[in-house]
């Protein structure tokens, strides 16, 4: 089903009404609101946690063919570094630019719509903050990760830090390397050539 075909909530809080642009181009109205983050909201290791403020400072503008909403939204962030997985928190921040259609074609599935006189946000925000994520967040640029021995932050750990665990795929190798220590009964062989 197109995306334009749904029925919206006016009081969902990324659902904005543009009644007073009046379908008048060139009319604007400013949007600043603060508004709950939804649910599931972000990638592997960063994430827009649930509920935290998503800041938008928009600007919407009648054109046309119909509403342009541009501006900028910002949100705190919840991360785990991709080295050490250390806690993390930042602010992203990112630009929106969408054009809301008044009568969109109904074969392009692309298009946002208005229904009425109200758009939905969520998709265009949802979208700006999580492709604004790293894919990859570090609590330093210089993080050593873990240490593969035993699990520690390598950063928590002192400079001679060190295991004397070989490796276990090299085990069968050791054993084939193992020298005599004096015990082992002479060969049948031999025994059997001498008599």
């Amino acid at each position: 089903m197109p995306r334009h075909a749904t029925r919206l909530d006016p009081r969902a809080p990324l659902v904005l009404d543009t009644r007073e642009l009046g379908r008048r181009p060139g009319s604007m109205r400013p949007v600043r609101v603060t508004v709950p983050a939804p649910v599931g909201w972000g990638l592997t290791l960063v994430e827009v946690p649930p509920g935290t403020d998503l800041a938008l400072d928009l600007r919407l503008e009648s054109v046309m063919d119909g509403v342009l909403v541009s501006g900028v939204v910002r949100a705190e962030v919840a991360a785990e570094c991709g080295r050490c997985l250390t806690p993390l928190t930042d602010t992203v921040e990112a630009d929106v630019q969408e054009l809301f259609a008044y009568a969109p074609d109904a074969a392009d599935d692309d298009v946002l719509a208005l229904e009425g006189d109200l758009i939905d946000l969520e998709p265009v925000v949802r979208d700006a903050l999580v492709l604004s994520l790293p894919l990859n967040p570090l609590c330093d640029a210089d993080c050593e990760g873990l240490c593969v021995g035993c699990g520690e932050r390598m950063r928590d750990l002192a400079p001679d830090h060190g295991h004397d665990e070989a490796d276990p795929r090299w085990a069968a190798l050791a054993a084939l390397t193992t020298t005599p220590t004096g015990n082992e009964e002479p060969s049948t062989d031999e025994e059997e050539t001498g008599s």
